[in-house]
C-alpha cells in the first residue's frame, strides 16, 4: 500500500498513487493535475451514482469527469465504463457475472499462449529472439497444432477472434509470427514507464508483458507494435486484476488498433494525420499553407501524439487525466452494445437529438457530432487536440519555423507545459469551428 499525501481539503495527491523513483524525478514532466473537491469525481460521488440495483447515472458521471477528472482511487473502475467494458444500464449482478466470464476466458487464452511459450505466466520476460525470422524448421508441441474452439473466447467476450478453423500450416505460421514479436514486447516493456516505483517490481513488468503477449495472439491482424506498451501500462497500474485490466486494454485497442494497422506502404495513423491536415486547412488556412511550404503537409511531426495519445507530452498522472477527459467527451451510451453486438449497424441514434435526457448520456464532443448529423465519429477528439496545440503556437510557427526541424522543436517545448483541461476545451472550440466551416450534415 503506497503512502498517500492528504491535502488540506482532504483529497489525496495523485503522485502518491504513482510514485516516481527518486533518481528519476528530474527527468519526468511536472504533474499539473490535482484532485479538486467539488469538481473531481470522488469515490463517494462515484458510489452514489449507482442505484441500489447497480444502474449507473452515466450522465452525472460524465459531467463531473469533464469538470475535474477522476480521483486516483477509482480511476480503474471508472475507465471500465468509459471504454465500454460494462453497460451503465446493467445491474451489479449482471456485471459480476460478465466479469467472471471474462476472467475465465482470459485464463483460457493465457493458458493457450503458455502452451505455445512457457514464459507466459511464469513471471519472466523474453527480451531476446526465440527464433530467427528466416527459420522455417520450427517444431511445436502437439498441443499447439490446432486451436480447439473452446480454448478461444466467444463474441460475448468482445475479443478479436483468430480463425479456429484454419489448417495446421496457417496456424503454425501464426504461431511463428507471434513468437517473433515476444522479445520486442519484452524490450519495450522494460523501457516503459521506468520512472515509476511500480515497475521496480519484476512481477508487475511480467504482468504487462503477459497482457501484451496475449493480446498480440488474439489480434493476429495487428499483432504487436511499438507504442502499445505505452497504452497498456496505465491500465496495468490502475486495475489490480490482470484479466480485468486485459479486457479494458482490449477495449482501448478497439478505438486505436487502426492506428497500428500496417500495409506495405503506410501505417494506419497516417489516415488520422491526413484528417488533421484537412482540419487545419479548414480552420487555419494560413498555418496549413505555411506547414505545406515547409514540406510538412503530411503532418508527420504529429505522429507520436496521435499514436500514443500524448503519453510523451504529459506526465504519467496528467496523461491519465487527459485520457479520461477525452473519453468522457467522446462517450457514446451505445458503446457497450456496439462492442458486444455482432451487428455493426448499431450506431448513434439520431432520435437522441430530440430526447434531452438521452442526449445527456453522450459526451460533449459526441453530442456535437450527433447534432451535426455525423453517425460515425470519423475524426476522434485527439485530432482536434493536436490541432489545438498547433493553433496555440500559431504565431511561433509562422514566425520562427523555417523548416520542419523548427516545427518539431517548437512542439517539443510543450512537454510538461500543457494543461489537459484547457487543451480539451480548445479542441472542442476547434471542433465546433470545423463543423461550421465544413457544414457537415
Amino acid at each position: 500500500m503506497q503512502c498517500c499525501v492528504v491535502t488540506p481539503e482532504g483529497m489525496m495527491e495523485p503522485d502518491s498513487f504513482y510514485a516516481i523513483r527518486p533518481e528519476c524525478r528530474n527527468d519526468v514532466p511536472v504533474t499539473r493535475f490535482k484532485p479538486k473537491p467539488g469538481k473531481t469525481l470522488s469515490a463517494k460521488r462515484w458510489h452514489s451514482s449507482f442505484s441500489k440495483e447497480g444502474y449507473l447515472d452515466i450522465a452525472s458521471v460524465l459531467r463531473r469527469i469533464q469538470r475535474g477528472g477522476v480521483h486516483p482511487t477509482i480511476k480503474g473502475a471508472v475507465w471500465e465504463f468509459l471504454l465500454g467494458c460494462y453497460d451503465p444500464k446493467s445491474t451489479f449482478d449482471q456485471r459480476s457475472e460478465l466479469r467472471q466470464y471474462r476472467r475465465s476466458e482470459y485464463e483460457k487464452l493465457k493458458l493457450k499462449c503458455k502452451e505455445m511459450e512457457n514464459a507466459v505466466g511464469s513471471g519472466r520476460i523474453i527480451t531476446t529472439p526465440l527464433i530467427a525470422e528466416d527459420d522455417e524448421n520450427i517444431e511445436y508441441p502437439a498441443t499447439t497444432s490446432a486451436a480447439p474452439q473452446d480454448d478461444m473466447p466467444s463474441d460475448e467476450a468482445g475479443s478479436i477472434l483468430p480463425d479456429t478453423r484454419a489448417d495446421n500450416v496457417a496456424l503454425d505460421e501464426g504461431i511463428t509470427q507471434w513468437k517473433l514479436t515476444l522479445h520486442q514486447i519484452g524490450l519495450d516493456v522494460v523501457r516503459t514507464d521506468r520512472a515509476l516505483v511500480y515497475y521496480e517490481n519484476q512481477e508487475n513488468q511480467a504482468r504487462l508483458w503477459d497482457m501484451l503477449a496475449v493480446y498480440s495472439w488474439i489480434d493476429r491482424d495487428i499483432g504487436y507494435c511499438q507504442g502499445m506498451s505505452d497504452l497498456c501500462s496505465p491500465i496495468t497500474v490502475l486495475i489490480e486484476n490482470e484479466a480485468d485490466a486485459f479486457w479494458c486494454f482490449e477495449r482501448l485497442m478497439r478505438r486505436l488498433r487502426g492506428n497500428f494497422k500496417c500495409t506495405s506502404n503506410s501505417i494506419g495513423v497516417r489516415s488520422q494525420l491526413s484528417t488533421l491536415s484537412t482540419v487545419i486547412k479548414a480552420v487555419d488556412p494560413k498555418l496549413h499553407e505555411h506547414i505545406e511550404n515547409l514540406d510538412g503537409g503530411e503532418y508527420l511531426f504529429a505522429f507520436r501524439m496521435l499514436m500514443v495519445l500524448f503519453r510523451r507530452e504529459y506526465s504519467f498522472v496528467d496523461s491519465l487525466y487527459l485520457w479520461e477527459l477525452m473519453w468522457s467527451m467522446e462517450y457514446n451510451p451505445n458503446i457497450f452494445s456496439i462492442y458486444e453486438s455482432a451487428d455493426s449497424s448499431a450506431n448513434n441514434s439520431l432520435e437522441a437529438v430530440g430526447d434531452r435526457n438521452l442526449l445527456k448520456q453522450y459526451g460533449e464532443f459526441e453530442r456535437k457530432n450527433l447534432k451535426a448529423g455525423q453517425k460515425d465519429q470519423q475524426a476522434p477528439l485527439s485530432i482536434f487536440l493536436v490541432a489545438s496545440v498547433l493553433e496555440a503556437r500559431n504565431k511561433r510557427l509562422l514566425k520562427e519555423a523555417k523548416g520542419l526541424d523548427d516545427v518539431v522543436k517548437i512542439l517539443n517545448d510543450i512537454t510538461g507545459n500543457l494543461d489537459a483541461r484547457k487543451a480539451c476545451k480548445e479542441a472542442l472550440k476547434i471542433h465546433r469551428k470545423y463543423l461550421k466551416k465544413t457544414k457537415v450534415s
